[in-house]
């Protein structure tokens, strides 16, 4: 395991494909490692374990999405240029401007795109993180709906605008014990508010 990090830190890829059935080793404690070490980079698991469990599992564990075997060729070239695309527009290799944003605790290094409680990485899935960061950049403002969609799905306008919701909860479960709140403003949007 020591290993795949390493060479993950070293020369950190745009997309890394995850098979969950490793020699010596299960691909979900590389994964839970890697997000431990703040690489935020996009993860896609490729697995024969297919069941909506496994799924859960995969993705709470810090994968961005899930492709299940057997799968077609062309299909893994598709995902794998929409999560490099998602990473890019995000900011999740560096190319946003990112620069030196810190909030209650909370601070995002420019170089990596990754987020910071008190010196520790947070466990975030790109998206997530995308989220926070955008929050980040304007934080005790309200950003609306739509500009947090661009910035957590860009490219991606088939999906409800409410799949952002479902994204601003799982980062207010994970933000829960940093004492930040992501805090909804019906009409306005989200903002991160230091709780009292």
């Amino acid at each position: 395991m020591a290993r795949a990090l390493d060479r993950w830190q070293a020369s950190v890829p745009d997309v890394v494909l995850l098979d969950l059935s490793l020699p010596g080793l299960d691909g979900l404690q590389v994964l839970v490692q890697a997000r431990a070490a703040g690489l935020l980079t996009p993860v896609l698991i490729l697995t024969a374990r297919g069941t909506v469990g496994d799924r859960i599992l995969g993705l709470n564990a810090g994968a961005d999405d899930y492709l299940p075997k057997p799968f077609d060729l062309d299909e893994l070239e598709a995902w794998v240029r929409a999560l490099a695309r998602r990473a890019k527009a995000a900011g999740a290799d560096g190319s946003a401007d990112t620069a030196s944003v810190e909030f209650s605790g909370l601070r995002v290094d420019a170089a990596s795109g990754a987020v910071y409680f008190h010196g520790g990485a947070l466990e975030l899935a790109l998206r997530e993180a995308g989220l926070l960061r955008a929050l980040l950049a304007r934080a005790g403002q309200a950003v609306a709906k739509e500009r947090r969609f661009e910035q957590v799905f860009p490219g991606e306008p088939q999906l409800q605008a409410e799949a952002i919701e479902v994204v601003a909860y799982r980062l207010r479960r994970k933000l829960a014990h940093t004492g930040v709140q992501v805090v909804t403003l019906r009409g306005l949007g989200n903002l991160l508010k230091a709780a009292p």
